[in-house]
């Protein structure tokens, strides 16, 4: 591997960022009570905010001060922040993301795992990746190219935590590479559990999970079949217009965290324009949506690998242990009373408990 300089975003693409939102159209709404979709006022203020007071310089450099690597050698090339632990001897920790975030989405438990070695992906597809051929990956491909970094790295054994698409990386790793997986930390179980090949012998606790899981999917999911059927025509507009974009990730930043529909709960108004900004200006939005638009079959059997799930209950579906237990080897099971899809970030010191409760339970066979 070697040492990797994030570039700075050139000056002109900064200003037709703001250029683009100065010329922000309001667009006429339909007036309907129960309407969904983001505030139009909160996003009009943000995006005011990000024309007029946003510093990008400022967030940019903390993010290029982080020890970026990428691989040399690998078929598929990975960009990654490895943060060495303060001892060679201490355990590695992979840390997968998901989706509409980055490795941003673990800024805030860095500094409580100093005794740890934590490798921090970019996927591909996803802002600060290396660019990849086709521009974005399958889960199940994702994960070969990241057990593959990771042994160019010198990782041979590691806990994985992860969220979101993250947990659909981590899952295939361990089940295609679980030799090099000592145990694993996951925040949710895989939509795609009950959405296919659903098992016939559910009992009342997991079928009633999976109305939930349904009926989430009509009034929530549309993104998420929008992404899947028509990437292409959707990356477009939103890959053109910064406001469509924001709109399209700030929903989810409000209705997916435990904020009660209050951004300023969740992020400060510099936290999500960062996040937003990161796609923006790595032009990752359309690629992002690869994962769902090529979705691959989980053909392994029961992950056998210690694991420990950590519910917080703002997430968007939480299956009960039962139903996790026909995929996975659960060790641990914890149970928060605040927190949502952004675990790491919104409570990084429950989130970081789950990561020691797995590398405590953390299998050492090689």
């Amino acid at each position: 591997m070697k040492r990797h300089v994030l570039e700075p975003v050139p000056e002109e693409a900064v200003a037709d960022l703001r250029s683009r939102l100065e010329r922000f159209r309001r667009v006429p709404l339909a007036q309907r009570d129960g309407l969904g979709g983001v505030d139009p006022e909160v996003l009009s203020d943000l995006l005011r905010y990000w024309a007029d007071d946003y510093d990008w310089r400022e967030h940019e450099r903390r993010v290029a001060s982080w020890p970026w690597v990428q691989t040399e050698d690998t078929a598929v090339p990975i960009r990654a922040i490895v943060r060495p632990a303060d001892r060679e001897d201490a355990p590695v920790v992979l840390l997968l993301h998901g989706w509409p975030d980055s490795v941003l989405r673990f800024e805030r438990i860095l500094p409580l795992l100093d005794d740890v070695t934590l490798v921090l992906p970019a996927l591909p597809g996803y802002p600060f990746a290396a660019p990849v051929e086709g521009g974005g990956m399958s889960s199940v491909e994702m994960a070969d190219a990241v057990a593959a970094a990771m042994t160019e790295f010198g990782f041979d054994r590691y806990v994985i935590s992860a969220g979101d698409v993250g947990c659909d990386v981590g899952e295939a790793i361990a089940g295609r590479h679980g030799s090099h997986v000592s145990a694993l930390h996951l925040t949710d179980l895989s939509q795609y559990h009950f959405l296919v090949g659903l098992p016939d012998d559910l009992d009342e606790t997991e079928r009633a999970y999976v109305e939930r899981g349904r009926d989430w999917q009509q009034r929530e999911g549309g993104y998420m079949h929008e992404q899947s059927t028509r990437p292409r025509t959707l990356a477009v507009g939103l890959g053109d217009s910064p406001a469509g974009m924001a709109a399209w990730i700030l929903e989810k930043l409000i209705d997916w965290t435990d904020s009660d529909g209050d951004l300023r709960r969740a992020f400060t108004p510099d936290e999500a324009l960062t996040w937003i900004s990161a796609y923006w200006y790595t032009g990752a939005i359309g690629t992002s949506f690869t994962p769902y638009a090529a979705a691959a079959p989980k053909n392994w059997p029961r992950i056998e690998i210690p694991t420990v799930m950590t519910v917080f209950p703002r997430d968007l579906v939480n299956a009960p242990r039962q139903f996790v237990e026909r995929f996975f080897s659960i060790v641990d099971w914890l149970e928060f009373p605040h927190g949502g899809h952004f675990a790491a970030w919104e409570q990084p010191t429950d989130y970081v408990e789950g990561v020691r409760r797995a590398l405590s339970r953390a299998h050492p066979g090689g």
